[in-house]
């Protein structure tokens, strides 16, 4: 199990077994490629729904919008967590 707090304060704790998805590297391959729906269903496999919801209100804007380039800083530092708590 991953637990962990990004620097802006979201609390998230994923399942190892959601970790070793090769689903999941393939979604974080194809969003690296610039497939932004992608980052989405990586989300979802790696949090699950509801924490995604979680993390989706976190960094919602007053206005309601949830920031691309915010929700792409939580889940860098979300998966660079799970790289040093493997090294």
């Amino acid at each position: 199990m991953l637990k962990g707090k990004t620097e802006s304060g979201f609390a998230f704790e994923i399942a190892d077994n959601r970790l070793s998805n090769i689903e999941l590297i393939d979604e974080l391959a194809a969003a690296d490629s610039g497939n932004l729906l992608a980052v989405s269903r990586a989300l979802t496999m790696l949090l699950g729904a509801e924490q995604k919801k979680a993390l989706y209100d976190h960094v919602r804007t007053e206005d309601g919008l949830v920031p691309t380039e915010k929700v792409m800083a939580e889940l860098t530092q979300i998966m660079t967590s799970g790289q040093n708590a493997k090294n």
